[in-house]
């Protein structure tokens, strides 16, 4: 595959923007084999913008020849309380339901498991203390005020009474990137001002410098859209508002699992922001692309209709489906009709798995998130 064939697949949707595309070019045309990274707390249950999202973009990656690393980032999950604060079962749950549940997803979507990389924090940092003196290095270079800036919203709204973690997670995040080699590191959107952290310090740092045929470069970030959450009830006004709006696990009517079953995905979707003719920021619409339209159709993808609006309508791009939406010539109910369907076929095979071998996982994790 030539260079901006490659670099047409790690572009594709849902890629929102490459820090910078040019960096990127140069990095592929040397010819040298370039690591990526992507890291995930460890919580609850793993929602479709993780599982689909995300591991679309890992596996364009593992095509474009990219070696892929998953962090399982329990000290950082430990840090923000999740699953009540107990290392031990993050750590338990990062090794067993994360690391299954991404293979599984990652083989749905054409990718090869087997050339995914998982690391997990804990691990990273174990007697290691390069990766210690990497982190005190970075704060040397950093400001309290480049670090508040770069916390979400709300960290950067709770003034002086913030947990002093939140402000450890940003050197960590970065000290990652360096630690695991990672030329692209890559997240969603609302990782953009970590990984511009990470750009920063890289010309300064002295331990685990990123470096290609001996000379120093700066990784660079990849970043893919957000699913915006199933029950918003208007349109944010910038980026970093829907990043506040984003599809959530901690809400579970606002995001859709990759175990769900056909019956609570038709009927989450149902209940879904979709107002007519309505194209931006709305979700039904972009889990009609990621499940129907992100690879080149090879038979027409059908949107029923009653034969009184007109019957049936065949589309082969999703161009083709938001503009007859926007037209008012598509119905939200049988936008969302169509794409229960597309979303429930795509994650067949997951289901399956969750209901088959994958079951006492699932059912592990179920009980653990009763419990906290």
């Amino acid at each position: 595959m030539d260079v901006e064939s490659k670099i047409s697949l790690i572009l594709r949707y849902p890629t929102e923007e490459v820090i910078t595309v040019e960096e990127l070019r140069e990095l592929l045309q040397l010819g040298h084999k370039l690591n990526h990274y992507i890291g995930f707390e460890i919580s609850g249950f793993i929602h479709i913008g993780t599982g689909i999202v995300s591991m679309s973009k890992v596996v364009d990656l593992q095509k474009a020849g990219v070696r892929t690393q998953i962090l399982l980032a329990d000290i950082h999950s430990w840090l923000n309380n999740k699953l009540g604060g107990d290392l031990d079962t993050i750590r338990k749950v990062a090794v067993t339901y994360y690391i299954e549940a991404f293979k599984k997803v990652i083989e749905t979507l054409g990718g090869d498991p087997d050339a995914t990389r998982f690391v997990l924090g804990s691990d990273l940092y174990h007697h290691n203390d390069e990766y210690w003196l990497l982190l005190m290095d970075i704060t040397r270079h950093l400001t309290l005020s480049q670090v508040r800036h770069s916390l979400t919203i709300l960290g950067r709204k709770m003034g002086e009474s913030i947990p002093l973690a939140y402000l450890v997670y940003p050197p960590l995040q970065v000290a990652d990137v360096f630690a695991l080699g990672a030329h692209i590191p890559h997240g969603g959107v609302d990782q953009r001002r970590a990984h511009i952290l990470a750009r920063q310090v890289a010309d300064k740092i002295r331990f685990y410098p990123l470096e290609v045929d001996g000379k120093r470069v700066k990784p660079v970030a990849l970043h893919h859209k957000l699913l915006p959450a199933l029950n918003i009830s208007t349109k944010p006004s910038n980026k970093e508002e829907l990043s506040e709006m984003k599809m959530s696990k901690s809400v579970p009517q606002s995001a859709i699992f990759i175990h769900d079953s056909p019956e609570e995905i038709r009927q989450k979707i149902s209940k879904a922001y979709c107002p007519p003719r309505e194209t931006e920021y709305n979700p039904v619409l972009e889990l009609l692309r990621i499940s129907a339209f992100r690879e080149e159709r090879k038979t027409p993808f059908i949107i029923k209709r009653p034969p009184q609006y007109g019957g049936d309508i065949e589309v082969w791009t999703y161009e083709e489906v938001e503009r007859l939406y926007r037209e008012g010539k598509i119905h939200p109910a049988d936008l969302k009709n169509a794409t229960s369907e597309a979303l429930i076929s795509i994650l067949e095979p997951i289901y399956k798995y969750f209901q088959g071998p994958g079951a006492k996982l699932l059912q592990e994790m179920k009980n653990i998130t009763i419990t906290r």
